[in-house]
């Protein structure tokens, strides 16, 4: 590091999963450590976001069991919810989670400085309280920005938190609402869409592309929305929302799709459509730092075009993932030192979906392979016929894996099912170790689990499948 006297060594703007792992990274590694925050340590995703919302996720689980209890051999009789309760759990469970980074905070001796930041020249960042008045002047020989993104609202129509919806007011209603209409089906919509649908909200889900989920493989795609078709959830796909509108009973949407119109009304509408990076009013423009589509451009290692300012995590682009954000933020503290990292391979990182069935995947889809000009070898198993899943009562759903058919390369993986988000780790390993179909089927896996169907699926693909 420089040897001239800075504040800190690492700088770092927002304290969200690329901002606090960074710095955990760089004071790990005895670089004196700040990180600029105006709210909780943990960001959206900690906060209103991947942990607050799979606290959600499980009640609605839990309700997905109690409507098949009998099948389980269980009567319910006088069965109630008290939804305050399940947002109330929802909340503390992000609070004890943000304690515990405060708790990292403190056994790495990384500073916590309160505030929003601003760059006001390649090594200072100014730090001013909620009414905008300066409290500190900080420094920094290297500055990581990672200040996140927002939701994305729908054109013209601005958020009020009570009848437009971001995914953050979606997360604390009082009530389940009669009616709610979701404007995007990718993993967020989908998200609440089962939630919702849970606790007896009729849920309308829009996507204008052909698919819900669009990124997905097509066939995972389709199944999901069967079964969300089965949950009771209205899906409508190719449907372009061409008018939302708030209205005295609640909200208005006017959908287009296979030539004609049609009118949705509901008590309230979740615009899930995308995010916005968090690049306004931070020092960008001074500096000369670029800026493309709210996005900050970065090279490889995460650097802008000031050398010794970075950017990491959901302000420099998709994808919008927690886990994405933090391995960036690694990257850069190791490239900052002088570590020599290797760049993060984004064709290997899992996405994921939770809800039931869930869904998961890494790598291409059975589409973007072929497109690719790959000769395919595809291996699918569905958990119909896996004995753990039948014996827990979730046989919904498939792994399905593709293989390039000339070499055996694991090209892509998608899986819909019980513990989907849980079982792609294997793939992910076995994609980063360039393992081939033969040593994925070889591997032994034990029996009953659920993770046999990867090894049935490897199977298929050379047609030596046992179970099917």
């Amino acid at each position: 590091m420089s040897s001239k006297a800075y504040d800190f060594d690492v700088l770092i703007i927002g304290g969200g999963p690329g901002g606090y792992v960074a710095a955990i990274r760089a004071a790990q590694k005895g670089l004196k450590t700040g990180v600029v925050e105006k709210d909780a340590l943990g960001g959206i995703c900690l906060n209103w976001g991947c942990i607050p919302t799979k606290a959600l996720l499980k009640n609605a689980e839990l309700m997905h069991y109690y409507k098949r209890s009998e099948e389980f051999g269980f009567a319910m009789k006088g069965f109630s919810f008290n939804f305050e309760k399940i947002i109330q759990r929802s909340r503390e469970v992000a609070e004890v989670n943000s304690k515990g980074v405060d708790f990292l905070f403190k056994k790495n001796k990384i500073e916590h400085i309160p505030g929003t930041g601003s760059l006001t020249d390649e090594h200072t960042v100014s730090v001013k309280d909620g009414k905008g008045k300066e409290v500190r002047k900080v420094t920094g020989d290297k500055i990581i920005i990672a200040t996140g993104g927002r939701a994305r609202p729908f054109p013209k129509v601005d958020f009020d938190g009570k009848k437009i919806l971001s995914s953050k007011e979606a997360m604390i209603l009082k009530n389940p609402p009669k009616k709610m209409i979701i404007v995007g089906a990718g993993a967020i919509g989908v998200e609440f869409a089962y939630f919702y649908n849970s606790f007896g909200t009729e849920v309308h889900l829009i996507e204008m592309l052909q698919q819900i989920l669009p990124i997905e493989d097509e066939e995972i795609a389709r199944q999901l929305e069967r079964s969300f078709k089965k949950q009771g959830i209205k899906i409508y796909t190719g449907a372009r929302v061409e008018n939302l509108k708030k209205t005295k009973q609640g909200v208005k949407v006017t959908l287009s799709g296979n030539g004609k119109e049609q009118e949705i009304e509901g008590d309230v509408a979740l615009v899930a459509i995308g995010i916005l990076g968090n690049v306004e009013n931070i020092g960008l423009e001074k500096l000369g730092i670029e800026v493309e589509k709210n996005s900050i451009k970065v090279n490889k290692f995460y650097q802008t075009k000031v050398p010794n300012i970075y950017a990491i995590g959901d302000v420099i682009g998709a994808p919008w993932l927690a886990h994405v954000a933090s391995h960036e933020g690694i990257i850069a503290v190791d490239h900052l030192r002088g570590a020599n990292p290797h760049p993060m391979d984004y064709s290997n990182v899992p996405g994921c979906t939770y809800c039931q069935p869930q869904v998961a995947s890494l790598g291409l889809t059975e589409k973007k392979a072929r497109e690719a000009g790959y000769e395919l070898k595809i291996g699918k198993f569905p958990f119909r016929a896996s004995g753990k899943a039948r014996a827990i009562g979730e046989s919904e759903g498939m792994v399905k894996l593709i293989f390039d058919a000339k070499y055996g390369e694991l090209l892509g993986a998608h899986i819909l099912g019980s513990e989907a988000t849980e079982m792609i780790a294997e793939l992910g390993m076995a994609k980063a170790l360039e393992t081939t179909n033969y040593e994925i089927q070889h591997t032994v896996h034990a029996h009953p689990t659920l993770s046999e169907a990867v090894m049935e699926a490897a199977g298929d693909a050379t047609g030596e499948a046992i179970h099917i």
